[in-house]
């Protein structure tokens, strides 16, 4: 199936993943920050679909290769920035969540580095990507050229 089949036969769920999209850009999370969050749980999930689509819209909001190219391994790049490197961390604990328990010093930092509101919408991020990877991946959508 690809993703325009699914959008066809399934508006309701495309239209209510791309709301919970549309709540956090609303709230003011920074895109590019938001991208980059997509693009590792989806390189963790195994989501080529979601992957690329994500590595295009990063592009798209200037976000510079060398991060694309080291997001894989952002612990140890050098290249982001210390939100970027708390957000990264938090969104990896919460699509780990099956497998292992949350850490409290990784949120604690991520409390420290974004506002209540912002930390609210970094979760919703990371569970909207989850629940698209888990879609596109179980689907085999193929990926976007």
């Amino acid at each position: 199936m690809t993703f325009k089949d699914f959008s066809e036969r399934y508006p309701a769920v495309t239209g209510g993943l791309r709301s919970l999209t549309a709540a956090v850009k609303a709230a003011g999370l920074d895109a590019a920050l938001t991208e980059l969050i997509k693009i590792r749980i989806s390189q963790m999930n195994g989501c080529a679909f979601c992957t690329q689509f994500h590595l295009s819209a990063a592009r798209g909001l200037g976000v510079g290769q060398a991060k694309l190219d080291l997001l894989a391994v952002w612990r140890d790049a050098g290249v982001f920035s210390l939100r970027e490197q708390a957000a990264l961390a938090w969104a990896e604990q919460l699509t780990a969540l099956p497998h292992a328990h949350l850490s409290e010093a990784e949120r604690l930092q991520a409390e420290h580095d974004f506002t209540g509101e912002e930390f609210a919408q970094l979760c919703i991020a990371v569970a909207t990507i989850n629940a698209w990877n888990r879609i596109a991946a179980g689907l085999g959508f193929p990926p976007p050229v």
